[in-house]
């Protein structure tokens, strides 16, 4: 639980970073913390490694709305503006 906290505050640090830069890398490196360092996911976690763009998209919002419960997730999503969730399905989606 402790480095899902660290990365929130990451997430927030690294946020106009990306917002100026574009480097959507610096974002979706905060998501290792609970999803691994090679995005694969473990245990309950899911993996966000190659899942289709639209479908990582949906869910982050869901997660921002609060209309998909979560531990945790439906926090950090809150944080994200619309080109962040674009960007980091975008990534995610493209790691294979």
């Amino acid at each position: 639980m402790r480095i899902c906290g660290f990365s929130l505050l990451i997430a927030l640090i690294a946020a106009p970073a990306f917002a100026q830069s574009a480097d959507v890398t610096i974002l979706a490196a905060t998501c290792s913390g609970c999803h691994g360092a090679s995005a694969d996911g473990s245990g309950g976690i899911p993996g966000l490694r190659g899942q289709q763009q639209a479908y990582l998209a949906n869910q982050l919002k869901a997660f921002k709305a609060g209309s998909r419960p979560a531990t945790v997730m439906n926090r950090l999503a809150k944080g994200y503006t619309d080109d962040e969730i674009a960007g980091l399905a975008l990534h995610f989606s493209r790691l294979r």
